[in-house]
């Protein structure tokens, strides 16, 4: 019987027609699970003809994190309904009975038995030793910590090794490294998001991305690198470091690692394990000194699990060389986190005079005037979420009549303090420069310093 592919693409478009026109256009690797529960109104043979049959049929119950509003009765008779019309692929869940009518179609009929276990629930191992009747088999768990995901591994490596075709991954967005290292710790498929639609499930990840990384070539070779802190999802990291890995043959796959807090981050780099991070807030002070290295840093890397790890700040590289030509004197600094002291570290050894102002160190707008800066350096985490407002109004104002240029860390969007300096007339350092400098020598030390390939 012919095997999964190796990623299912959820349907979750508010239009069917929408629906049926992404399916259609799906590459060879991807198949669609059409979502019954959420196109109630379209008769189930309807759904399953209009795609020729290349279609895993699923009816997802409430307690499942799906749409169904019927009873259990009329869940099943609608999946027997979209059997009669011989989809590639139809999931029913782990602990029913195999309804007679869909026994009856086992010969065309290919099977995936699936379970949604509730946050805190691991019992993928004790679940495998009781597998029903299937051809294939799902079982999705909560990511409560980022290290949850390495829960998944010793199963995922049991079921490849005994030709079972599992997929065994955690939803949330801290779940994002089970779905996309499915393949490298043994998975058979996963599951993606239409790139037309909104996500179905918590931690879904877009095809196109999923395709970009080469998810579905991960091979046990491969090493997991990534992008440590809170919030991680918008970073540019995959998207930059990823191609410089397969350009240089690496087995590595660089994800977002959603992660709150320092002990949490410490837990996952020796779970998951990790051999690359980079360091985002609240971790680029806070990590550090649990691994006995001095802070701020933005970048580790090691060989291989469990060896010493080494590290490195190319923030500041990166902010050195954006000063190269600008005004010398006073810089207005604002913010009191780890961008902003690898940004004073820079300032001081070029013996710039640096006022610094954030919440906790309030400053008057007398003393900005007094201080007269010729440069402002924008260190707080305000451009992070769409509306922010352009950090400290009244000490851009008063630093206004004599500044020169300005420096913006954050990169995530056009934000309001980018646009407060275009229109001051100021020569402006974006974040995307400045990521792009830091990304750049942060990617030469994964790919020298980090085992694999």
């Amino acid at each position: 019987m012919p095997l999964p592919p190796p990623y299912f693409v959820t349907l979750a478009h508010s239009d069917w027609k929408d629906a049926e026109a992404c399916a259609r256009g799906l590459p060879d690797e991807a198949l669609a699970e059409v979502r019954l529960d959420l196109f109630p109104d379209v008769p189930a043979a309807d759904l399953v003809r209009s795609l020729r049959r290349k279609c895993l049929v699923t009816c997802r119950r409430r307690e499942d994190g799906g749409a169904w509003e019927g009873d259990e009765a009329s869940r099943i008779a609608r999946l027997v309904e979209a059997a009669a019309s011989r989809p590639a692929w139809l999931d029913l869940e782990w602990e029913l009975p195999i309804p007679p009518p869909l026994a009856e179609a086992r010969s065309h009929l290919r099977l995936l038995r699936s379970v949604h276990v509730g946050e805190g629930v691991f019992d993928l191992d004790a679940r495998l030793a009781h597998l029903p009747e299937g051809d294939a088999y799902k079982w999705v768990g909560r990511a409560g910590r980022l290290a949850d995901n390495a829960k998944v591994k010793a199963g995922l490596a049991w079921a490849r090794d005994r030709g079972v075709l599992l997929s065994a991954f955690l939803m949330g967005a801290r779940g994002i490294p089970s779905r996309c290292m499915q393949f490298a710790w043994g998975g058979a498929f996963t599951y993606a998001a239409a790139d037309d639609a909104p996500a179905a499930a918590p931690g879904q990840v877009p095809l196109s991305r999923m395709l970009a990384w080469r998810c579905h070539r991960l091979h046990a070779a491969h090493a997991l690198c990534g992008v440590l802190g809170s919030p991680v999802l918008h970073s540019r990291g995959p998207a930059y470091h990823n191609p410089r890995f397969q350009a240089a043959f690496k087995d590595l796959l660089y994800l977002p690692l959603e992660c709150a807090g320092a002990d949490e981050a410490l837990e996952a780099l020796e779970a998951l394990p990790l051999l690359g991070a980079s360091l985002t807030a609240p971790l680029k002070e806070t990590l550090p000194p649990l691994l006995g290295l001095p802070a701020p840093l933005n970048t580790l890397h090691r060989r291989g699990p469990g060896l010493p790890w080494e590290a490195a700040n190319t923030d500041a590289g990166a902010l050195d060389a954006a000063l190269e030509g600008l005004a010398r004197g006073p810089v207005l600094l604002l913010g009191d986190g780890g961008v902003a002291a690898t940004t004073l570290a820079v300032l001081q050894r070029r013996g710039w005079p640096v006022l610094q102002a954030s919440r906790r160190r309030p400053v008057a707008e007398g003393e900005v005037e007094a201080f007269a800066p010729v440069g402002i350096v924008q260190a707080t985490a305000l451009g992070m979420a769409p509306g922010d407002p352009a950090p400290f109004p009244r000490l851009l104002e008063a630093a206004g009549p004599g500044a020169k240029w300005a420096v913006e860390w954050i990169y995530k969007e056009d934000t309001a303090f980018a646009a407060w300096a275009r229109e001051a007339g100021l020569r402006l350092v974006e974040g995307a420069a400045l990521f792009e400098g830091q990304a750049r020598a942060q990617s030469e030390l994964f790919i020298r310093g980090c085992g694999g390939g």
